[in-house]
């Protein structure tokens, strides 16, 4: 007897009649109710969180931020949360919002309490507040809702920081360009500052040589005024000998002057009377008788003797007008040497007080020049110093920002929120149904296995009894559940693909190693059932439990407790959860050979398991003859 044969006849006996084959179909379809109606109704629940009720309480009253405007955070946050739709938001008072997550008319309370504003107008503050907003959640409603609104809060709080950060940032980089500004006047002053130093170094270096200069000049003007002084110590004596000798002489040439005038005037008459006396003598001659030739010539020989007499008489004119003027004249000087005489004592002192401020002049200018010297390195300190600040506030002005204002708004949101989150999937799934759909696949197809063998016997007695081999009773045991497995798995994947609508990468790739793996868990249970008969379904209910708590199907497998490690190891549904991954998101079939390869070892290692099984069943026992010893 054949395998095929056995297979054949078990499924007749299965389908003989019209509730068997109803039967049949109940069987074929357990994994399409409960694997495609969970995915069904769990497809896209975030898509659908706008029909989840939420409270939102806002208790702000607004504060006024740094340039003495009016802000009313609080209630731009509720706004924007209701005008988002996320979910069914109600705006209500604090006491309602309490007594509406009591009572389940809402699932979590979002409430911004009264200090809101001001806390996060602090922000721009040296001395900044928290700002706050409780979360109201109720786990006897349902413990997602405090995950959906705890996720809620966090997006709300990033959201404001944000903003709030991003006003912050822009006060400071406002700040950066106000420094900016400020810094770049100074460094125009220090540029400004170190010229005019420059020019006062100069100017000092200038003034420092002139010091010296009037050093050396003052002292030898002191020196000058020193030998003056002593050489001129005794004018006023002699000044008054030079006056007197000047009166003397004055005296003197005024008697000389006298003596010669009368000498004039008695010349002058002297010479008058010589003329009448002429005039007298030719009168004389006439009247003696003398002939007017002789008296022309006894008169030229008159002349002739008067001519020295004549030249006598005008040298004493002339000399008595200058003796005269030699009177005044001398009369002038020893006026002028009176003079001299009575200036000489306060020449003497001014020259003496000369010659004293001239030697003070000499040392101040000497202690001038001492300054100069200090002052014109302190000049060049300043001037080297202004030039440092000039370089340091320039340099310095390059390292502030200075941006416009799209920059700086720009730079503001960079800062507020620096690091920006790139989602790229390798592999992505969807929908939420499309994240479970490999291990609801998979433990639809063990349950759809499990529930076969409520119906189909697992050795075929009439084999058994006819003394077939193990292998072929085994085989023929297993394949009609092999086939049903198939039909449970094509009407599946038809309903999840095309009426749930779960996208599949791979979907041929998909379909034969979901087969494989019917028949694995087929292949599993039949073992289970040839063997420990009624104690092989408890026994696979029992593995389906310890799958299900080590495949990893929800949450990554290396989040279970340690001691389930060697589970999910051992076991296949969490290699058939793998496999589906990668064929449903990524299609890699490459990455799926290991996930085959320990599948075909249960296989084996389960028919190997169901021929044991049968070898067994071939020694007819008591208790197997007479069934009702075995209660």
């Amino acid at each position: 007897m054949s395998p095929l044969r056995i297979a054949t006849g078990e499924l007749r006996r299965l389908t003989s009649g019209t509730l068997p084959k109803l039967a049949v179909a109940a069987l074929v379809l357990v994994p399409l109710l409960y694997a495609s109606l969970y995915l069904y109704a769990n497809y896209d629940p975030y898509g659908r969180l706008d029909k989840l009720p939420a409270a939102i309480v806002n208790a702000d009253s607004g504060a006024q931020d740094g340039e003495g405007q009016q802000r009313e955070l609080g209630k731009q946050v509720s706004d924007e949360l209701v005008s988002s739709g996320s979910f069914q938001w109600h705006e209500v008072s604090a006491d309602r919002a309490d007594e509406g997550v009591r009572d389940d008319d809402y699932s979590f309370t979002i409430t911004i309490p009264e200090g809101f504003s001001s806390a996060l107008v602090s922000s721009g503050e040296l001395d900044p507040r928290q700002a706050a907003i409780t979360l109201t959640t109720n786990d006897a409603n349902n413990y997602l809702s405090h995950t959906i609104a705890t996720q809620v809060a966090e997006q709300i709080r990033d959201t404001i920081a944000k903003q709030v950060g991003e006003e912050a940032a822009n006060q400071f980089l406002v700040g950066f360009s106000t420094i900016h500004g400020r810094t770049q006047e100074a460094a125009n002053g220090a540029s400004q500052l170190a010229d005019g130093a420059g020019r006062l170094r100069d100017g000092q270096q200038e003034l420092a040589d002139g010091a010296q200069r009037l050093a050396g000049g003052s002292t030898q003007l002191a020196t000058g005024l020193t030998t003056l002084r002593g050489s001129t110590e005794s004018l006023p004596e002699q000044t008054r000998k030079l006056a007197d000798g000047a009166g003397q002489v004055a005296t003197g040439n005024t008697q000389i002057a006298t003596i010669g005038s009368a000498l004039a005037e008695r010349s002058a008459q002297l010479s008058s009377e010589l003329d009448g006396a002429t005039g007298q003598l030719a009168q004389r001659l006439r009247d003696g008788g003398l002939a007017e030739e002789e008296v022309q010539h006894a008169l030229g020989v008159v002349g002739e003797l008067r001519a020295p007499l004549a030249d006598a008489n005008g040298q004493i004119q002339q000399a008595a007008g200058q003796l005269n003027t030699l009177a005044d004249g001398s009369r002038q000087v020893a006026t002028g040497a009176e003079q001299l005489a009575a200036a000489a004592p306060e020449l003497t002192n001014g020259i003496a007080d000369a010659s004293d401020g001239a030697n003070q002049l000499a040392g101040g200018a000497a202690s001038l020049t001492e300054g100069e010297a200090t002052a014109l390195s302190g000049t060049r300190d300043l001037a080297n110093g202004a030039g440092e600040l000039r370089d340091g506030l320039n340099e310095g002005l390059q390292q502030i920002p200075n941006a416009d204002e799209d920059t700086q708004q720009a730079t503001a949101s960079t800062i507020s929120d620096p690091v920006a989150i790139k989602s790229v999937g390798v592999a992505s799934a969807d929908t939420y149904g499309a994240g479970l759909a490999p291990f609801f696949i998979a433990l639809a197809t063990w349950i759809g296995a499990f529930v076969l063998f409520l119906l189909l016997r697992p050795l075929s007695t009439r084999a058994l009894t006819a003394g077939a081999s193990p292998l072929r009773v085994a085989l023929g045991g297993w394949l009609p559940a092999a086939v049903l497995g198939i039909a449970q798995v094509l009407v599946l994947f038809g309903a999840v693909t095309w009426l749930v609508g779960i996208d599949v990468a791979k979907p041929v790739a998909a379909i034969g190693f979901t087969l494989l793996a019917s028949l694995t868990f087929t292949a599993i249970l039949h073992g289970l059932n040839a063997l420990f008969g009624a104690v092989g379904k408890f026994l696979g209910l029992v593995l389906l439990v310890l799958q299900l708590v080590s495949a990893g199907g929800t949450f990554p497998w290396q989040t279970i407790p340690d001691p389930l490690y060697p589970l999910h190891v051992v076991l296949p549904m969490g290699y058939v959860i793998d496999g589906l991954r990668h064929l449903l998101y990524t299609g890699a079939p490459a990455q799926i050979l290991p996930d085959v390869l320990v599948l075909l070892a249960w296989l084996g290692v389960a028919l190997a398991l169901s021929v044991f099984a049968a070898q067994k069943r071939r020694v007819w026992t008591v208790r197997q003859l007479r069934p009702e010893l075995a209660l």
